[in-house]
């Protein structure tokens, strides 16, 4: 009988001697900021536990960096991402052939607690954040979550030129998630509502501007995180309400609506 031939190891692509510096940089090329930003920060608190070069980890390590998460005052959605992050980074290893056999695949990711349902708001509910929001510029934001449905760093990354036409109404070019790209159509009176706050801004500066000169005038997610709770304790709504959670109300009460 023959026996069926193992799978041949990957190739090495990367040298032996990279050390985990030249690692994690080279797993992060071609990332988005905010993501290349969570995997160094993860990788780096991989490392500082483990205490060893990345081609040595084994599964006893990764389970004890998935104990000290449970020490630390991390959400269970945040000790998902971290354990996500660590196996990304190792089946990049292994894919390269930096690592014989990824470690990482038995590691148990835990399930996800459905919270969906905590974070619907109802159109009352949001209409009330709105209204009761005193600063001009805060409302546009609010509204412009709302009915666009954007994420908030897609928000804070619109500029003028991103912003258009569509008969009556208008639409914005969103570059999103994983570097994809979707129109939004936006409707008439919030078309022209922005268009009114534009001034003399030319169409490579930011539609939502920070009252700061830093981050070359552009809106915060910080920012934006904490407006949004502002305006939700001031509608008398929980203050863990988030700009996410105004991106699920968009999906819900359209699928409402038809």
């Amino acid at each position: 009988m023959t026996l069926a031939a193992s799978n041949p190891p990957a190739p090495q692509v990367i040298a032996p001697g990279t050390d985990n510096a030249q690692i994690i940089d080279l797993w992060v090329h071609g990332k988005s900021k905010n993501t290349a930003d969570l995997y160094r920060r993860v990788a780096t608190e991989l490392l500082a536990t483990i205490d060893k070069p990345l081609q040595w980890l084994t599964l006893q390590d990764f389970q004890s960096f998935s104990d000290t998460l449970e020490g630390k005052e991390l959400s269970p959605s945040s000790r998902r991402t971290y354990i996500s992050v660590v196996k990304s980074l190792l089946s990049f290893a292994h894919r390269t052939g930096l690592i014989p056999v990824n470690a990482a695949t038995a590691l148990t990711t835990p399930k996800p607690k459905d919270t969906l349902s905590q974070k619907i708001l109802s159109e009352i509910e949001v209409m009330m954040m709105i209204a009761l929001e005193p600063c001009d510029r805060n409302k546009l934001v609010l509204k412009t979550f709302y009915y666009a449905g954007l994420r908030a760093s897609e928000l804070c990354d619109l500029n003028w030129e991103d912003l258009t036409p569509n008969g009556e109404n208008g639409q914005l070019l969103i570059y999103g998630k994983g570097d994809k790209t979707r129109v939004v159509l936006l409707p008439k009176t919030l078309y022209m509502e922005i268009l009114n706050s534009r001034g003399d801004a030319g169409n490579s500066e930011p539609i939502f501007r920070s009252r700061k000169a830093t981050n070359g005038g552009r809106l915060h997610r910080g920012s934006v995180t904490h407006l949004v709770k502002e305006a939700a304790k001031r509608a008398g709504i929980s203050e863990k309400a988030s700009a996410h959670w105004l991106r699920h109300c968009h999906a819900s009460h359209a699928l409402n609506r038809g």
